[in-house]
């Protein structure tokens, strides 16, 4: 068997005892189902359902949920221009993460690279980008786009720009927490004694050992993107009209809570089953790539309990563990 072969087994290999793990755990399975669905409709709504969000029936204004006298389309009702909200659900789906998913990359590649750089080299690298990290943290990052967008143009480009530079710090930090503490490792000194270049060695044995803990951050930093991208929108200055999002859906509805409560609803009930969905996904990617937890994924829940000493732990206590490393990075 060449080298090829065995790593595209042992590849195939971890895929699938990552994959029976997460059958292990429903909530995670259930939260990775809502968030395929949310990715299906991110890709192929637009597509899709893009003429039909934007058709007005007037003939079909304000119909309730379960409405499909005048088409199937209307399954959630319509809006006051006898819009499908379905059918807008659908493609804001596409619009949202859009914004959330290149800004959540973007922050995470810049953020990671620049604090794995600073924390490798340490001295006058790491001063200068602590202190350029503290300069950005000083504005709060909703209110930072709140400026930014009211003097230029809100659209989509400007908010994943804005978005992403007011969230590299945090990505900064972990890495730089992360990679400072790894340079004084043996395997790191094995591998200067043998003439690795620094950016070699950050390449080959410092990235492949923060990355786990970036990616759990990037996916719980997910949500407070998709969420700042929603109050922008819904303050008017995100998502403008005709693209739709489901924070400008919920903006638009506000006005007919109480004669048409489904407008604002549904996009609502979306966002927060998308965030709640990311959360707890990442909580299990948590404990599943510690070694040290992983029983917890495996044991029976008899066996859970007593090696633990007490109640399994629950989605609330996994979150906070997923959490812990966003949480105590930014403050080192």
């Amino acid at each position: 068997m060449t080298t090829d072969q065995t790593k595209k087994t042992g590849t195939r290999g971890r895929a699938a005892g990552a994959f029976a793990l997460l059958r292990e755990d429903r909530m995670a399975m259930a939260a990775s189902g809502v968030l395929l669905l949310v990715a299906l409709c991110a890709v192929l709504g637009p597509p899709l359902l893009g003429d039909l969000a934007r058709e007005q029936n007037l003939h079909a204004v304000n119909l309730r949920p379960l409405s499909v006298d005048e088409g199937w389309e209307f399954v959630l009702g319509s809006d006051s221009l006898g819009r499908s909200v379905l059918a807008r659900l659908v493609v804001a789906a596409g619009t949202t993460m859009s914004v959330a998913v290149p800004a959540v990359l973007l922050s995470l590649i810049v953020g990671s690279v620049w604090g794995m750089w600073a924390g490798f080299h340490r001295g006058w690298r790491e001063s200068l980008s602590m202190r350029v990290a503290d300069v950005i943290l000083s504005f709060p990052s909703l209110l930072l786009a709140v400026v930014v967008l009211y003097v230029f143009d809100p659209s989509a480009a400007n908010i994943v720009l804005v978005l992403a530079i007011a969230r590299i710090p945090i990505y900064l930090r972990t890495a730089r927490a992360e990679s400072a503490e790894l340079r004084s490792r043996l395997f790191v000194d094995a591998a200067r004694t043998f003439g690795t270049g620094n950016w070699a060695t950050i390449r080959r044995h410092v990235a492949p050992i923060v990355l786990p803990t970036l990616l759990t951050v990037a996916a719980v930093d997910f949500c407070f993107v998709m969420l700042t991208e929603s109050s922008l929108s819904f303050l008017g200055i995100g998502i403008q009209p005709p693209d739709v999002s489901w924070g400008l859906m919920v903006a638009q509805g506000r006005q007919e809570l109480q004669t048409a409560w489904w407008i604002a609803f549904f996009p609502g009930l979306a966002i927060i089953l998308t965030t709640v969905s990311a959360t707890v996904l990442a909580a299990w990617a948590r404990i599943a790539g510690d070694p040290g937890q992983r029983w917890r994924l495996t044991a029976p829940k008899r066996g859970r309990r007593a090696a633990g000493g007490g109640r399994a732990p629950t989605i609330g206590q996994a979150a906070q563990v997923a959490q812990a490393p966003h949480i105590g990075k930014e403050g080192a």
